[in-house]
C-alpha cells in the first residue's frame, strides 16, 4: 500500500502536457474488439483502469503489443473467450463496454457486475435496454450473460443520457443489419472521439455531438491508426490547483473548444486563463473573487450533460471554491454520495454547509491545515491532493490507488511542477 506525504502552502509553477482522456481510451479500447484487422491507439494513459482494459483483451486472446510513448497495437484477428474474468471485471466501471463489442461480434458476452468508484447508485438498466432493443437477451442471475443470435438497428431512446450505455449501444449498433438511431444520447468528447475512430475503421456514423446520433449498420470494420484526445477533467484539475495554489501553470496539448463549459464554471470564482493555439496558461494573478449573479445573488456552479459543466469537475470546484472570497452554491445532481467527502474539508478548515446529498454552499477564503485523509474515489482524491497542497502543513492521504486510476504519473508530473509531494509505501 501507499500514500501521499505532502507538505502545502508551495505555488505550482510550470508546464505540462495534457494526458490523454481516460473517458475516450476506455471505449476505444473495447472497441477494438470490433475488427478482426490490427488497431493502433495513441495517446492512451498509462493508468490503472486503461491498464486493466487491456488485461481484460489479454485474457480473451487478443494480442497486445505496446509501441511506446503511449501507443498500443491491438489485434483482435482470434478471440478465444467471451468471458471476462471475475477479478479484472470487478475492478473497474469500465469493464461494462465490453458488453457491446463482444455481442456484436461473437454474440455473447459474459461478466461479473463491475467495480468502479463508490460515488451513489450507478445504474446500468440503461445498457440493458439499449442492447435488448438491439436484438440481445440478457441474464443478471448472479452475473450478466448477454447473448443474441443477431443485432438488429433500430430506434432507440435512452432513459437517461448515460456516457457508456450510449458507448455500449454506439459499438454494438455499428456492425447491427439495418438503421440504428440513438435519441438522448450522450455528447462528451469522449463519446465524439469513439465515433470519429469507428468511422475511420468505415462504421457510419452521423450526429456526432449531439444527443441524436444516426448509426448505419457495416458488415465489417476494418483497422486504424487513431489518437485520443486530451483529458480535459485532467485539464480543469490543474487549474483549480495552480489558482489554490497562487501558482502559475501552462498546459499544452489541449482542445479549446472542449475548455467553454470549464471557462463558465471557473469563472464564478474569478479563475480566468488564456489560450494560444493548444496551450492554456493559468496566472498567478488571478482576483480569487465570486462573481455574484444578477442582483448580488450567490451563484450556483452545478453539472450537468455534455455540453453542461462535467461531473468529474464538483469535488475539484468545492476545494476551489474554499480558497475564494465569497460564497458559492455546489450543486453536484448525478451521483448521492460524491459529497459526502467534504468531511475531510471541514476538518482541515473549510466552511462548508452539506445541505444534502447533492448540495454544499462553500464560504471562503478559509486558511486550510494539514490533515490525514482518504481518497473515496478518483475526482474526490485529486480535490483532496488540492487541497493538501493549498495547505498549512503536513497532509497524509491514504487509498491512494483510487486516484492514480485516473491520473498518469500524479506524484512525478506535481514534483515537476515544484508541488512538495511524496509517493511512499506503508505497512
Amino acid at each position: 500500500m501507499y500514500e501521499y506525504q505532502v507538505e502545502g502552502g508551495f505555488p505550482i509553477k510550470g508546464s505540462i502536457t495534457a494526458s490523454g482522456n481516460k473517458n475516450a481510451a476506455l471505449p476505444c479500447i473495447a472497441a477494438t474488439l470490433l475488427t478482426r484487422e490490427p488497431v493502433i491507439l495513441r495517446n492512451i494513459p498509462d493508468i490503472e483502469d486503461t491498464n486493466v482494459m487491456l488485461q481484460i483483451l489479454t485474457s480473451l486472446g487478443v494480442g497486445v503489443e505496446s509501441l511506446g510513448d503511449h501507443a498500443w497495437k491491438i489485434d483482435a484477428a482470434r478471440i478465444n473467450s467471451a468471458n471476462i474474468p471475475a477479478q479484472m471485471s470487478k475492478k473497474i466501471r469500465a469493464s461494462i463496454l465490453f458488453a457491446g463489442p463482444l455481442v456484436a461480434r461473437m454474440g455473447k458476452a459474459v461478466m461479473q457486475p463491475p467495480g468502479g468508484d463508490v460515488i451513489g447508485r450507478r445504474r446500468l438498466d440503461t445498457h440493458f435496454l439499449a442492447l435488448e432493443e438491439l436484438g440481445a437477451r440478457i441474464s443478471t442471475d448472479g452475473k450478466f450473460e448477454f447473448t443474441a443470435n443477431k443485432l438488429v438497428g433500430t430506434d432507440i431512446f435512452l432513459d437517461e443520457a448515460s456516457v457508456t450505455a450510449t458507448e455500449n449501444a454506439i459499438m454494438a449498433a455499428v456492425l447491427a443489419e439495418g438503421h440504428t438511431d440513438i435519441t438522448n444520447a450522450a455528447s462528451e468528447p469522449h463519446i465524439q472521439d469513439l465515433c470519429d475512430m469507428l468511422n475511420q475503421m468505415g462504421a457510419k456514423i452521423t450526429g456526432i455531438g449531439s444527443n441524436i446520433l444516426h448509426i448505419e449498420g457495416v458488415k465489417k470494420l476494418a483497422g486504424t491508426d487513431f489518437t485520443i484526445g486530451p483529458d480535459y477533467m485532467e485539464i480543469g484539475s490543474y487549474i483549480g490547483l495552480a489558482a489554490c495554489t497562487g501558482g502559475s501553470v501552462e498546459i499544452h496539448g489541449i482542445r479549446p473548444k472542449e475548455m467553454r463549459p470549464l471557462k463558465i464554471a471557473f469563472g464564478k470564482l474569478g479563475i480566468q486563463w488564456s489560450i494560444d493555439g493548444t496551450t492554456l496558461t493559468v496566472s498567478s494573478d488571478q482576483k480569487l473573487k465570486v462573481n455574484a449573479d444578477l442582483g448580488g445573488m450567490i451563484p450556483k456552479i452545478d453539472d450537468a450533460p455534455w455540453p453542461g459543466f462535467p461531473p468529474d469537475l464538483t469535488s475539484i470546484m468545492v476545494v476551489v471554491a474554499t480558497q475564494v472570497e465569497g460564497t458559492v452554491l455546489v450543486f453536484e445532481k448525478m451521483f448521492e454520495s460524491r459529497m459526502f467527502f467534504v468531511d475531510k474539508l471541514i476538518s482541515m478548515g473549510a466552511r462548508i454547509t452539506l445541505c444534502d446529498p447533492h448540495r454544499a454552499v462553500i464560504s471562503g477564503p478559509c486558511a486550510l491545515h494539514g490533515e490525514h485523509l482518504v481518497s473515496p474515489d478518483v475526482r474526490a482524491g485529486m480535490a483532496m491532493v488540492i487541497a493538501a497542497l493549498s495547505a498549512r502543513g503536513e497532509s497524509r492521504i491514504s487509498n491512494v490507488y483510487q486516484i492514480e486510476r485516473g491520473y498518469e504519473q500524479l506524484v512525478e508530473r506535481l514534483q515537476s511542477l515544484g508541488a512538495h509531494i511524496k509517493r511512499v509505501e506503508v505497512k
